[in-house]
């Protein structure tokens, strides 16, 4: 006995059993996956260029400014789930050049990226991991020589729980 063939969705891809609500929106250009690599390749990368600033070349503020807030809007979502997080994601982007006590400062853009991923209230739980990886270099690290580190284990933080809220996300609609 052979089993059923997959349900092909719109796209004749196997559909998914609980699909991200953000894919079942109509999009005006592009494809899905690709916007959201896009996005999230100028968001943090926008973060990474404006970290590169010094007191005598700004020109990485204004990239990385810019490519931060093109990420946002790249991001497949509602308009004004894309708008909301421009404004206090780049304050956010900006706040943490003052060194790895700012780390507190990147539950804003979680925030904002559990708002553009259409995530449910009930993965907020998620945001925890990313409030107590900021109390801890806020705590354990003053100097800014230790912002590469604060960043990376940050990075690792933020990847993890928004994976941990997609799986919320995905148990609440079970």
């Amino acid at each position: 006995m052979t089993a059923a063939p997959p349900r092909l969705g719109r796209r004749g891809r196997p559909r998914q059993r609980h699909p991200d609500p953000a894919s079942l929106l109509p999009l005006r250009w592009g494809r899905y996956r690709d916007r959201i690599a896009i996005g999230l390749v100028l968001i943090a990368g926008g973060l990474m260029q404006l970290q590169g600033a010094i007191t005598y070349d700004l020109i990485p503020l204004i990239w990385g400014s810019a490519a931060h807030m093109a990420g946002w809007l790249i991001m497949p979502a509602r308009g004004w789930r894309r708008l909301v997080p421009l404004l206090p994601s780049t304050l956010v982007v900006w706040l943490l050049l003052a060194g790895p006590a700012a780390v507190i400062t990147l539950i804003v853009p979680f925030l904002c990226w559990l708002l553009v991923r259409h995530r449910p209230w009930r993965s907020l739980i998620a945001a925890g991991p990313v409030v107590l990886n900021g109390v801890l270099f806020a705590t354990l690290t003053r100097d800014y020589a230790w912002m590469p580190l604060a960043l990376a284990v940050s990075a690792l933080v933020l990847v993890g729980s928004a994976w941990w809220a997609a799986a919320l996300s995905r148990s609440a609609s079970a």
